[in-house]
C-alpha cells in the first residue's frame, strides 16, 4: 500500500517543502551525471560514514578532511536510486506541507534539519564501526512524520492498494503507527543496517521520528490559531 494524499487543507503555499524537493532532485541529477566511480566517491565524501566520527584516526588515514561535519547535513540531500528519491520526496510532498503550514518556512526548515541531525546521531550510535556511507532524507522526513502524528492524528490518509484500482482512507495515527512498528521491528531484528546502499538506517528513522515527536512544538508559530479542519 502506498499513501496517495492526505485530507488536511493548506492555508499557505509550502515554499520550503517545494524547495527541499527541488534541492534533492537537483543533487540527485548531479550525482547521476557523474561516472560510477566518481559517484561513489561523491557519496562517500558527502554521505554519513559513522566511523568517520567514531574513529577520527581511521578517517584521517582514509583521506577524509579532518574536522568536517558538513556530511551530517549534506547526507540529507543524497539518494542512491530513483526509487529511493521518489519514495522520500513523495512522502515529504504528502506530509511536509501541513507541518510547514503550522511552523512557517524558517521554523520548518530548522525543524527539518534538527530532526535529520538527531537521526544522524542515533545512526552513528547504533553503527559506530560502519565505513559505508548512509545517504537519504529519510531521517529528516521521519521527523516530519513524528510531528504529523501528533498535530494531525485523525487526518485521513488516502492509501492506494497496489495493483488494484482501489483507494481507501485510514487515520494518520494508524498509518504512522504501523510505520513506526515496522521501523522498530527492523531496527531490533538483528539485521545489518549499513552494510550497503540497499540496507536501511532503521535507527536513524526512529531517531528522526522521536525528534519530531518531542521538538515539533518548539517550532509552531501559530499555536493560538485554530487548526484547519480535518475531513
Amino acid at each position: 500500500m502506498i499513501p496517495y494524499r492526505d485530507t488536511v487543507p493548506l492555508r499557505h503555499p509550502p515554499w520550503a517543502t517545494w524547495g527541499l524537493i527541488v534541492a534533492n532532485v537537483l543533487v540527485f541529477l548531479y550525482s547521476q551525471w557523474l561516472p560510477p566511480g566518481s559517484r561513489y566517491a561523491f557519496n562517500l565524501l558527502h554521505g554519513l560514514v559513522p566511523a568517520r566520527y567514531t574513529h577520527p584516526e581511521w578517517a584521517v588515514a582514509a583521506g577524509f578532511p579532518s574536522g568536517d561535519y558538513s556530511p551530517l547535513v549534506t547526507t540529507m540531500f543524497l539518494h542512491g536510486s530513483w526509487l529511493h528519491l521518489v519514495m522520500n520526496m513523495w512522502m515529504l510532498w504528502i506530509f511536509g506541507d501541513n507541518i510547514e503550514d503550522r511552523m512557517g518556512v524558517l521554523g520548518y526548515l530548522a525543524f527539518y534539519l534538527l530532526c535529520g541531525l538527531v537521526a544522524d546521531g542515533l545512526h552513528i550510535y547504533a553503527n559506530p564501526e560502519s565505513t559505508v556511507p548512509t545517504i537519504g532524507a529519510s531521517g529528516a522526513l521521519a521527523g516530519v512524520l513524528g510531528a504529523y502524528f501528533f498535530l494531525f492524528p485523525y487526518a485521513r490518509i488516502v492509501i492506494w492498494v497496489l495493483f488494484l484500482p482501489l483507494f481507501v482512507q485510514v487515520p494518520a495515527i494508524a498509518f504512522l503507527g504501523l510505520w513506526v512498528i515496522i521501523q522498530l521491528y527492523q531496527a531490533t531484528s538483528g539485521l545489518p543496517s549499513a552494510d550497503s546502499y540497499a540496507n536501511v538506517a532503521w535507527w536513524g528513522h526512529l531517531g528522526g521520528f522521536i525528534a519530531g515527536m518531542f521538538t515539533h512544538r518548539w517550532f509552531l508559530w501559530r499555536t493560538s490559531a485554530t487548526p484547519p479542519a480535518q475531513s
